[in-house]
């Protein structure tokens, strides 16, 4: 009997993982490697010197001192490379049709619901509308130009406000001008809003919104975010 795919395909191991978040890192910020080098040896640096400094001194102690200290380098290199990993990431998505969606379906943590897929799309220019639904509100996200989204922002608030009365709704623009958000500080930003529902009112929302969302499936959705590509890998 053959095997399905899913039994014969292995997973990526620990090394593997770590080598390609190396990589996908690398690409953003070529300096990685040096850096992670210079703190490998400080650490190994700074435990030595407190194996030579805290009495009383011995060969042995020195050079336990000197491991823990390349074990903090070490540490301090994978953490690094970890925080490094998520800015490029947003560097890289940072103008991509879909970027937006991308964010609000992994980034924004329990407390809200996104989708990666927009309620609202301008199929000739792929300008889109997304929506997220948390303890903050409803919250609108525009990516794209400005004069195109007005339609689709004002058509996709007026329905969350007539859905969901009481509801606070947010409207944020993805982008770099001096009212957008960009692209890095998008779940943050959501984030921070402040709760003005409870978690039966935001179930209750979420409920009331897919049922009068209108179907997008027939539209072009923007294709420029592939998140096996883009999402930083990350060692298990």
């Amino acid at each position: 009997m053959a095997k399905s795919p899913s039994a014969t395909e292995k997973q990526p191991g620990f090394f593997s993982q770590l080598r390609s978040l190396f990589r996908f890192t690398r690409e953003i910020y070529p300096w990685l490697p040096w850096a992670q080098i210079a703190l490998l040896v400080a650490g190994v640096l700074i435990g030595l010197i407190v194996g030579y400094v805290i009495p009383p001194f011995q060969i042995w102690s020195l050079v336990l001192w000197g491991i823990t200290g390349l074990l903090l380098g070490v540490l301090g290199a994978m953490f690094l490379m970890t925080r490094l990993s998520t800015t490029a990431m947003y560097r890289k998505i940072d103008g991509m049709p879909g970027a937006a969606g991308h964010v609000l379906s992994t980034s924004l943590g329990r407390s809200w619901q996104g989708s990666e897929m927009p309620v609202g799309v301008n199929p000739k220019s792929q300008d889109a509308v997304y929506r997220a639904i948390g303890r903050g509100g409803i919250v609108v996200v525009a990516e794209g130009a400005r004069g195109r989204l007005t339609r689709l922002v004002k058509d996709e608030k007026t329905k969350a406000m007539r859905v969901a009365q009481g509801v606070p709704v947010n409207v944020f623009y993805v982008g770099h001008g001096d009212d957008d958000v960009s692209i890095d500080k998008l779940a943050k930003t959501i984030k921070k809003l402040p709760k003005a529902i409870d978690n039966a009112t935001m179930a209750a929302v979420i409920k009331r919104m897919e049922s009068v969302s209108q179907s997008v499936a027939s539209l072009p959705i923007p294709k420029g975010i592939d998140p096996l590509k883009t999402r930083a890998p990350r060692p298990r």
